[in-house]
């Protein structure tokens, strides 16, 4: 149930962050939610190889690389998913920081404490 409760907030968190955001456009929200599953099987399988491969640069930019991952990873779901545009790398990475963060003060407030 908290995974169902988890996609959904990242999919409601990516689909209004397209009215904000000009780089990153859904056709519709259930766009928003296939991006949402196919987020979370990246970040499952491909994050971790990628956090490996990057381990150099993120010690030595303290960090900061990972958000150059997170980035990589949007442009690699919208490469997957057909109803998801991403006009650039800076309009994932923008779009990437943001989905963090609302995704993760969204998923607090539903959380149940456990």
């Amino acid at each position: 149930m908290n995974l169902i409760i988890r996609l959904l907030v990242t999919a409601i968190v990516a689909y209004l962050l397209t009215w904000i955001l000009p780089g990153v456009h859904f056709t519709g929200f259930t766009g928003a939610v296939i991006f949402a599953v196919v987020l979370s099987l990246l970040n499952l399988f491909v994050r971790p190889v990628l956090k490996l491969l990057g381990l150099p640069l993120t010690i030595i930019t303290l960090g900061l690389f990972t958000l150059v991952i997170n980035a990589v990873i949007i442009l690699i779901a919208d490469y997957f998913v057909d109803s998801m545009e991403v006009n650039g790398f800076l309009s994932a990475l923008i779009f990437s920081i943001l989905l963090s963060v609302v995704t993760s003060l969204a998923s607090s407030m539903f959380s149940d404490g456990d």
